[in-house]
């Protein structure tokens, strides 16, 4: 039994200056007051962080262009800075389709599936890994791209997603053409004959490969999320399909639609903390303040999840135990991990160590446990 204490306990309405008791990995008391055990200096104990769409795993693997890195050493570095960034849970995004835009195929991201769940099994890893499969439905390889991970276990999120240029995250064709062209530094003819190419192609698959793997999903009995929603009529789109994640919906009325449609709305931590999107959506503060935000995700920067979480606490009509919820209980509910995600009896003892002084303050995370153990 480990007693934490003199701690600002964040706990799911207030916080609380008190003591975490924990025992065989469990919380198994919380209090008020001092008590004897770890001092914890007054510095916040929060959830441990559930992160459901985080790209960042790709980086390590591939860190320039024809690099591959040991895929081992690879998942090791990533989680060794999602751990350090107060994330105790995380779906690793792998790529199913669209092996045109990345060195990684679907064949890679099996691999590097297969690797984690190894280094998992052999104490090689501080946090739980489970998969969230984003699936590009424009693409003609995403049926038997994703008939890879049939047998795969660890599944939590499967993703519908859609980059066709000229709707949803890339409805304005500049913007994908800055994005696409600064990524490949395809040329002005090539990236024409390109994208033309792709509009074709979703054309004939999108639609039909949308319907047949949220059926695929719901056979497995897995979380559906929705990708980049620009409208109402997307958002219908997402209701037939079974879809309960709203990720990334670029519009005020996309999310808000969602919202009314009984989805949670996920957005990029990020955004918040930059002040807006690079894409030129929908600002996450902006659907902060409607009331239509959620969940938050670190995305492409591992450490903006806890980094927005504070911003948001800072925003009128928000509080600290509000704001962390977006990035603990609300993500673990939504991908039904209804063990962690929040300080309470009989819960993981999944926990994060922060310090953070002042207000506008860079928090600081000093320690993380997983199910009792000390991590970092």
């Amino acid at each position: 039994m480990t007693t934490f204490t003199n701690a600002r306990i964040v706990l799911p309405d207030a916080v609380l200056d008190g003591h975490v008791v924990v025992e065989d990995g469990r919380i198994a008391a919380i209090g008020e007051g001092a008590a004897h055990g770890e001092d914890m200096e007054g510095d916040y104990l929060l959830p441990g962080l559930v992160e459901l769409h985080t790209d960042h795993l790709e980086t390590h693997v591939a860190p320039r262009p024809r690099v591959r890195w040991n895929t081992t050493a690879a998942i090791q570095a990533h989680d060794a800075q999602i751990a350090a960034s107060g994330i105790t849970t995380v779906l690793d995004a792998l790529r199913v389709g669209l092996e045109a835009d990345s060195s990684l195929t679907s064949k890679d991201s099996r691999a590097i599936a297969d690797a984690i769940n190894a280094a998992q099994a052999d104490g090689r890893l501080r946090v739980e890994h489970r998969f969230h499969m984003r699936c590009e439905v424009s693409d003609e390889y995403a049926i038997p791209g994703f008939e890879l991970f049939d047998d795969l276990d660890g599944v939590s999120l499967i993703s519908l997603m859609d980059h066709t240029p000229g709707q949803r995250q890339f409805r304005c064709l500049d913007a994908y053409r800055a994005y696409f062209q600064g990524k490949t530094g395809m040329s002005d003819p090539d990236f024409e004959v390109f994208q033309a190419e792709r509009r074709a192609r979703a054309a004939i698959w999108s639609d039909k490969n949308r319907r047949e793997l949220a059926e695929r999903a719901k056979g497995r009995g897995v979380v559906i999320a929705s990708h980049d929603d620009a409208t109402v009529e997307h958002v219908a789109e997402a209701v037939r399909d079974g879809v309960s994640l709203a990720e990334f919906p670029t519009t005020i009325e996309a999310a808000e639609a969602s919202r009314t449609a009984g989805m949670r709305v996920l957005m990029g931590g990020p955004n918040l903390v930059r002040g807006g999107s690079h894409s030129g959506n929908v600002s996450v503060g902006e659907l902060a303040d409607a009331g239509a935000l959620d969940i938050l995700s670190s995305d492409y920067v591992p450490f903006s999840m806890l980094q927005a979480a504070f911003v948001l606490s800072e925003r009128e009509g928000w509080t600290l135990p509000a704001a962390i919820a977006t990035v603990t209980a609300a993500p673990a509910a939504a991908v039904r991990l209804d063990d962690r995600g929040r300080l309470a009896e009989g819960l993981r003892a999944d926990m994060v160590r922060v310090r953070r002084k002042d207000a506008g303050e860079i928090p600081v995370v000093r320690s993380v446990w997983r199910e009792g153990m000390r991590v970092l």
